[in-house]
């Protein structure tokens, strides 16, 4: 298995990078701090996530309302009654232990 290189390596390794250039005459180009590469300096959002520009949205209140009332005209599912069936209750005493069972219905 491969080891990676340390911070401290990989620095020390851009930095040789950075000296061999210059050695050779390469010249850095100074930019401000804050500077930008972008052209006017700013991104934009809705291009740079979805591709297009934002639409603005259409108000339909007529299609809500229509869509509220079939929401609404639909016959709700009857909910299902359990019958009250009698059960098994255990009746304890002041210690924790079954003193009887008795039937209750709720």
């Amino acid at each position: 298995m491969n080891k990676r290189p340390t911070k401290a390596q990989t620095r020390q390794e851009l930095e040789d990078q950075v000296q061999a250039f210059l050695k050779n005459g390469g010249k850095v180009k100074e930019v401000d701090s804050g500077a930008s590469g972008l052209e006017d300096g700013a991104y934009h959002r809705n291009s740079f996530v979805f591709g297009h520009p934002k639409q603005e949205r259409t108000p339909v209140p007529e299609a809500l309302s229509a869509i509220d009332s079939r929401r609404r005209s639909k016959v709700e599912k009857p909910t299902l009654v359990h019958s009250k069936r009698p059960r098994k209750k255990i009746i304890y005493d002041d210690f924790g232990e079954p003193v009887r069972e008795v039937w209750v219905e709720e």
